[in-house]
Order: structure tokens, then sequence, then C-alpha cells
């Protein structure tokens, strides 16, 4: 299309292109003529939020289940600093994603005019690339040279300032067309030389990660993985990529690891690490490797070429969507000749980390968790924020499927109810749960109106004790019995009250044995509910309590 368009039309056409079906925003007055396009244009959905914290997080969850950039728009200035912590989790988990900013008239740039920011400064070390568009008649070039650059190698947002006055000039140009990552599948000689590190190995790891994955590249993985007796563990929260029942399926290594594992993988002969970018977490700390020269014989497979080697070298480094490189390792069949012994023992070891733990208090969350993964289907999505309530989830829940963890690698606090409504929105026939502490709720408790506005049913487990638990945890540790700043229980509101307000299903669960049917009155509801489950306060870790963390810490 080549007639005269404003820069507002021009933007959205190439939204439309690019096959984006829902944008999220807080609207803002210096883009009222991208909202105005929006308007004309029913194949897009418009998802109004309630921060640009919320609305940044829910793009990016969206980006991390469709696989395609989540798109965002937001306000200069403060909408922009707000919307920044979900650009900090695109950035770190690689999801792709496009972050359009509302920018000043370009009559009064650089004279600090109101809410005036320089974006490419701001931004420079959080988005592959900020793009401001100062010109009409580049339009299509930049948004789809955005798109691609979300896509290509390792995934990761990109920021587009829109300078307000621009948006109304018009100009004839002609549409880009779909953005395409492109192709970087391994070659013929380096799949050759991994399959026979891993069929000459003793003691070989798969290490799963990072994003580019696809349901089918999982599938083909486990198989691969099963008949050829290769034991496989997920980096931090990517739990999902390899179905854990699986018998080849050996754990997380996040925060708190099986000790077990992380000594089995700093053991291993060949460390296959498919996707996985080997940051601080997911190496616990840096200390499972030896860096630069890891003792293992580390195999990188990742898509972004700067990141291999950029903490530990490889032995063999190969730029590859983990996707293509699962397709052609498995395209000559499994292995011969391996003993399934190692997987035993290893999978030995993840049963027993993973074993029920009996914790203090009226609530027992591994049988509650337990009652989840009996009882919910196996497509369910479960997402979360960050705190020390999701030790639960994350260690004793069951991912079977693709696409069922949605989680900040980062650690990002408020993260699990716009990745809730998110999940909703991409997957409306699944169940959605996001586990949430009470503190991390309230970061982004406000989203509860976005999903009663679009009628979406989010079920939201709050684990209340009434603390910052992560931090309070290493309170103890370094101060014991010197609390200060952590403690939530006077000023937290009566949250399952708070849930009706905004429309939701509330109810208050104090007992394990009461789960169950408030659960089945929370499902019953046509839109968010909320069940606020009321966790001791000694329950800090399934491995010690407040007081035995505070005791040890004290020398006791």
């Amino acid at each position: 299309m080549t007639a005269s368009r404003t820069a507002a039309r021009i933007l959205v056409d190439q939204l439309v292109i690019q096959g984006v079906d829902r944008v999220f925003c807080v609207p803002g007055e210096s883009f009222l003529a991208v909202l105005d396009a929006l308007a004309d244009t029913p194949s897009i959905e418009l998802v109004t939020c309630r921060h640009e914290g919320g609305a940044a997080m829910m793009a990016e969850a969206y980006g991390k289940l469709t696989g395609r950039p989540g798109v965002l728009f937001c306000s200069r200035g403060p909408g922009s600093t707000n919307a920044s912590s979900g650009l900090h989790v695109a950035s770190q988990d690689s999801t792709p994603m496009l972050m359009f900013i509302g920018q000043n008239p370009r009559d009064v740039l650089t004279r600090e005019a109101f809410q005036e920011i320089d974006y490419r400064r701001m931004f420079a070390t959080q988005a592959k690339a900020v793009l401001q568009l100062d010109d009409a008649s580049r339009t299509s070039e930049y948004v789809t040279r955005a798109f691609q650059l979300a896509l290509a190698g390792r995934p990761g947002p990109v920021v587009i300032p829109l300078p307000e006055d621009m948006l109304h000039d018009q100009a004839e140009v002609a549409d880009g067309r779909y953005a395409v990552a492109p192709a970087n599948g391994p070659t013929p000689a380096a799949v050759s030389a991994v399959r026979a590190a891993l069929a000459g190995a003793e003691r070989p790891v798969i290490l799963l990660g990072g994003a580019g994955w696809t349901a089918e590249a999982v599938a083909g993985l486990r198989a691969f993985a099963e008949q050829s007796g290769l034991p496989v563990a997920a980096s931090f929260r990517r739990q999902h990529l390899m179905d854990n029942q699986s018998p080849s399926y050996i754990g997380e290594i996040g925060l708190g690891a099986n000790p077990k594992l992380l000594a089995r993988v700093e053991a291993a002969d060949v460390l296959l690490v498919l996707g996985a970018r080997l940051g601080e977490i997911g190496t616990n700390g840096y200390t499972i490797m030896d860096s630069p020269l890891p003792k293992q014989r580390l195999i990188h497979v990742y898509p972004g070429a700067d990141d291999i080697g950029h903490v530990y070298q490889p032995e063999l480094g190969v730029v590859s969507s983990p996707a293509a490189f699962v397709e052609a390792l498995a395209a000559d069949g499994p292995l011969t000749g391996r003993s399934g012994q190692l997987c035993a023992e290893a999978r030995a070891d993840y049963e027993g980390w993973t074993a029920p733990r009996t914790s203090p208090g009226a609530i027992q969350m591994c049988e509650i968790m337990a009652w989840l993964d009996a009882n919910l289907p196996e497509d369910t999505i479960y997402t979360n924020g960050a705190g020390n309530f999701a030790v639960w989830l994350h260690r004793f829940h069951r991912y079977r499927q693709f696409g069922t963890q949605v989680a900040p690698v980062c650690g990002s606090m408020g993260y699990g109810i716009p990745a809730a409504l998110a999940s909703a929105f991409a997957r409306p026939e699944a169940t959605v749960v996001c586990i949430a502490g009470d503190g991390d709720f309230q970061m982004t408790c406000t989203e509860l109106a976005t999903a009663k506005a679009h009628g979406l049913k989010i079920r939201v487990l709050i684990l209340n004790n009434g603390m910052l638990a992560t931090i309070r945890m290493h309170q103890e540790r370094n101060y014991p019995g010197r609390v200060s700043g952590t403690d939530l229980s006077a000023g937290n509101p009566d949250f399952t009250a708070l849930a009706r307000a905004y429309g939701a299903y509330g109810e208050r669960v104090e007992r394990t044995g009461d789960f169950a049917a408030a659960w089945a009155r929370a499902d019953a509801w046509q839109g968010p509910a909320v069940l606020e489950i009321m966790i001791d306060p000694e329950a800090m870790t399934p491995a010690m309590s407040l007081s035995e963390i505070r005791a040890a810490a004290q020398g006791g």
C-alpha cells in the first residue's frame, strides 16, 4: 500500500501485517493518533491496563507464550519508567517484545521539555535497539526492522519512541512484510560432533533453557533423551521444556537447587547446554563450572553468537535456535549402547528432592500442590512472580507440557498476575493459575480490574505469611532476630475483600482440608478469582522454618 497515510496509520498497518492481534497499553496523550488508528482496526484488540509495569509484563508474557513480539504502548516520562520493569524482564528472559513510547514533539526535544527523556541513552542496555522514529516516511522501515531485531538471534525487546507531532505527518510508503527470524541451524559437522561426544560420555548431562523452542522440538528432545538414556535438567524457570514425569528429567538448576543435581552437573564429563544463557541463577552463582575453561566438555548451543563464551568458553559453540538443533540432533535416531543406569540414579535423586514435606502450620502446601496436579488438566498454565512462595510451585509441581510455565527468569516481583492475564488472552481454553505471595501480589493487583473488564477466568492463589519472606530469610541469616522493613502483617489489606471490590471471587483458606471445596467455588466463578491461603510465618522454606534459620545463624 503506497497511498498517503499518517505515520500512525502506517504504524498500525504494519502491526496488522506482523500478525499482531493484541496490544497492551496505558493510554497517553502523546500517542493519541495511534489510539485513533487502532479504533479503526478491529483485528487488533486494545487492552487497557492499570499500570505501565503491568502492561509491560503482559506484553512480555504474551511474547513468551506466542513466540512473536508482544506489543506495548506507553506514554513518555513516568509512563516509560514505569514500564521499564517489564522491559527488564524481556531483556533478561530473552523474550521478543516491542515497546512503543509516545515521545515529546520534535520541536521541543533536547530542551528538557515536559516529561522528556533521551530513550537512546536510558534504554541502551535494556533493549536490543532504541529506534526513535523522527520521519514518517520511514515508519514501515522502522517497525519492520524492530520486529526483525526482536526475533533475530537471541530474542529480546526493541524500544521505539514516537514523537507526538510526527504521528500526524503524512507519507507515501510501501508496507513491510511479515518478519521471520533468520534461519541459523547447525552444520552437519557440528551435529555429528555433538552426537559423538554424547555417545562417548560416561556422565553426560543435557541442560535446557532459553527461548526459541517449539512443542515439536520439546517432544523430539524428550524422545531422543529417553531412547538414548540421557539425563536432562532445566535451567531456572524453564521446567516446562521437558515433561517432569519423563524418566530422563532430573530437575531444575535454580534458586535452592538440589545439591545432588548440582554435584552431578559439576561431575559431568560432557555438558550439552541447549538454549540456556548460562546466567547467574542457572549456574548456581557461576559455581557449577570453572571460568573461563570448564572442567566439563562444554557444548553450548545458543541462537546469539555474542553470548557463546561470554562467561564460559565451550569446547564447541553452535549458533542455532534450540528447536533447529534438536531437529538435526534427533534426525539420525537415538544413540545406542547407553545404559539406563545414569538416568535412573539421577531420577531417583530428583524424586527424593521433590518428595512431599511437612511444614509448620495448618496449611500444607505440598498437599495442595499434589491436589492441583491430580485435579487440574495437564495443559494448565502456572504463572508466578518472585518470592519464597514460588518454591512450593517450582519444586513440588510437575510441569507436563510445553508452554505451561510463565515465570520471570530475571526474578521480578509482581509478574504473576500480568502473566496470568496474558496467558488467558493467548490460550483462552486453558486453565490459568497464578501463585503469588502477599507482597508479590500487591505489586500488580490492580490488574484484577483489567481481568474483570475482559472476563478472564484467572485463578490467583495468594500465599499470605504477612512478610516479604525472601528478604526476611536473608535478613535472619545475616542479622538474626533483627526484623527491619520485611514485616507486612500490620498493613496488609483483607485480600478477599479487595478481590471482591474488583469484582473477583474472594475466599480465605486456613486449613489444607478446606482447599478443594474453596477451589471448586472459585473455579465456578465466571471471571477472576482469588483464594487467600494463610501460611504460617514459620513455614519459610520446605527445608527450614524461620526459627531454625535464625537459630542456625546464631550458632544455636
